[in-house]
């Protein structure tokens, strides 16, 4: 018992980091109806950016973080602006290519700048174990863990309540009558994916701590299986996102604990194949028919 508890801790581990990278997918279809294959990237520039501040710059754990997730949301922005918006009105398959080439982009500036070689990570992150009676939980899962919570339900508090999360409402049900209202489309998608890529910046440096080793590819399968795991919980959902990045982190350490840690991934996306088959729109999505 004990074995299959701490199983599904690690499993809400690494599931913590899915959720916060799928709140960014999730987001990001829901206003603009786009799949950003680019977003599993910013994974990894989070993780260099806050490895060079850490490293080269020398600062503290916590100003090197913040400077990194501060350093994504610009980059969020700007990659909208210069490689999306003049594709708005275009065919959502030109939008789509145009997000595998960023994704291209960003891994091989890394690999220029950085060059391909894996570089470890340095752990700065000191938390005590957490004991549950027999059990004892490793800090920084405790933490990850939390931290996602946490953030899940302040965006959720930010969507429902603000301004400009209204205005984020308003564009995601129709862009265009909400461009009749006043609201500006422009600011309400930046600030998407501003957020968006803010979120995937915390997981990258939770993921980093807690698999100290990153390349210009790391973000490639954390990024496949968020966007997994928001289609699972049902996409353009926030919480359906945080739902299914916990139950995809669940079944992949399931998997790795009792049957294989070959076979982790073909459960994940075979986990993907059977939604599809039997409730496409996700476990919280709700199918909408469509007038013409």
């Amino acid at each position: 018992m004990n074995t299959l508890i701490i199983q599904i801790i690690n499993g809400l581990h690494v599931g913590s980091v899915y959720a916060l990278i799928a709140l960014g997918y999730t987001m990001v279809y829901g206003i603009v109806k786009l799949i950003n294959f680019a977003h599993g990237d910013v994974i990894m520039v989070g993780a260099y950016i806050t490895l060079s501040l850490l490293s080269s710059a020398a600062l503290p754990f916590g100003i090197a973080a913040g400077l990194g997730i501060l350093f994504c949301a610009a980059l969020g922005v700007a990659v909208e602006r210069i490689a999306y918006k003049p594709l708005r009105n275009a065919p959502r398959i030109s939008s789509l290519i145009t997000t595998i080439g960023v994704s291209y982009f960003l891994q091989n500036a890394v690999q220029m700048i950085y060059s391909p070689t894996p570089r470890p990570f340095p752990i700065r992150i000191n938390i005590p174990a957490v004991a549950i009676g027999s059990l004892r939980i490793s800090g920084l899962t405790f933490v990850t863990i939390l931290v996602a919570v946490l953030l899940m339900i302040a965006l959720e508090a930010f969507v429902r309540r603000t301004r400009t999360g209204k205005a984020m409402r308003a564009v995601s049900e129709d862009l265009q009558a909400a461009q009749l209202m006043g609201v500006n489309i422009n600011t309400t998608i930046s600030v998407t994916f501003a957020i968006g890529a803010a979120l995937a910046a915390v997981g990258a440096i939770l993921y980093s701590t807690a698999y100290p080793s990153i390349s210009p590819t790391m973000g490639a399968m954390p990024g496949l299986k968020a966007f997994i795991a928001a289609v699972l919980g049902g996409i353009g959902i926030m919480p359906g996102a945080m739902l299914g990045g916990f139950l995809m982190g669940v079944a992949e350490s399931l998997t790795k604990g009792y049957i294989s840690t070959q076979l982790s991934d073909a459960v994940v996306f075979g986990i993907l194949i059977v939604v599809l088959l039997v409730k496409p729109s996700g476990i919280l999505g709700r199918h909408a028919s469509e007038k013409v």
